[in-house]
């Protein structure tokens, strides 16, 4: 088939040689070639803390609106094993980022010297770290109480881990109480049928999971440790010391995705446990719900929270926290494992303010 050409030098029409490109085939060619190119996305791993419950809700609605993706971040979140585990995680290059304890990230600085990880944007503004037992074993608000009990903590939990902060600074006598290293599946449970007097987790993990197993409410002991004298922060966004120096502008990009995602999920708690439901089969909607209230209500939304911003820390307080951790750890270089926060990478205090 031919294709008759426009004279050489003869004027031609916009419309006209529209016209032209579609009668030869070359439109496509020519759109192909003039139309910009996207840019890639930044392929990103990031480790929870623990299952997909609740609290992962803080995460999970930015990556299903795509906030991440409006970062240009390519998002991968997983399950994890632990709040301390997301450090080693992150640490060995598994992961890119992690959700995690950030004095767990202290020691491990401490530990490994060579190895600068650090947080970038403080989650849990108050530690979930508890001890949870029941008034008909003889537990109290008084941590004194737990003297002459016996209590069972998973050696990997976060919160047994600042057991001797809190021994320390109430003043308890732990010859006096019997301690019981035991699975995270069997924690709830032995503590519901009596074989424990008191458990070590996170508040809203264990105080939740016994309420479901039928504990009746009256009878649960929850002495969280924040309000016993525990100075500690608690869970935070931790960063591979590849990434911060790499890709900062992903690091932005993951911290504003996750800023976006904790206000939507402060302003509906209700709509953000569907993104948990999808990938966790076995959840309960109400208990996923009350798990994430009460992880808003003690941990995230803090006073200092609502005074001062979303995401950052106070200076004094942080070391207040890395004192009380160095009652019980022999520092081999304080300042250097206390410079766990690495400044710069949030975003601006206007859209932190809630």
């Amino acid at each position: 088939m031919s294709v008759a050409m426009p004279l050489l030098g003869a004027p031609i029409s916009r419309r006209g040689f529209g016209r032209f490109l579609a009668g030869t085939g070359l439109a496509a060619w020519a759109g192909l070639h003039n139309a910009p190119v996207a840019a890639a996305s930044i392929p990103l791993r990031f480790t929870l803390d623990w299952r997909f419950e609740g609290p992962a809700a803080l995460f999970l609605t930015a990556l299903d609106k795509g906030y991440f993706r409006d970062e240009g971040l390519d998002v991968t979140i997983e399950a994890g094993t632990g709040s301390r585990e997301a450090i080693p995680r992150v640490a060995t290059g598994g992961f890119d980022a992690g959700f995690g304890d950030v004095n767990t990230l202290i020691r491990f600085r401490d530990e490994n010297p060579n190895v600068d990880l650090k947080a970038a944007m403080m989650v849990y503004d108050r530690p979930p770290f508890a001890i949870v037992g029941r008034k008909s074993r003889g537990i109290s608000k008084d941590p004194r109480s737990l003297e002459g009990k016996k209590l069972g903590a998973p050696a990997a939990d976060g919160a047994f881990a600042q057991w001797p902060v809190f021994k320390k600074v109430n003043g308890i006598d732990d010859a006096k109480i019997k301690l019981e290293n035991i699975g995270f599946p069997v924690r709830e449970p032995m503590l519901a049928s009596g074989e424990l007097d008191a458990i070590f987790g996170f508040a809203h993990t264990s105080l939740i999971n016994l309420k479901a197993r039928g504990v009746p409410a009256e009878d649960i002991v929850m002495l969280l440790m924040a309000d016993h004298g525990v100075e500690l922060y608690g869970n935070a966004v931790i960063v591979s010391p590849k990434l911060l120096a790499e890709k900062p502008q992903a690091v932005r990009g993951l911290l504003r995705g996750i800023t976006r995602s904790v206000r939507d999920v402060v302003a509906d708690p209700e709509a953000a446990i569907a993104g948990v439901l999808q990938r966790n089969e076995g959840a309960r909607p109400e208990i996923e719900l009350e798990r994430l209230k009460m992880a808003l209500d003690h941990y995230v939304m803090t006073p200092s929270v609502k005074a001062h911003g979303f995401g950052g820390i106070d200076k004094v307080r942080w070391q207040k926290g890395l004192d009380q951790i160095g009652l019980t750890v022999s520092f081999k270089d304080k300042a250097k494992a206390g410079n766990a926060f690495a400044e710069g990478f949030l975003p601006a205090e206007s859209e932190r303010a809630f």
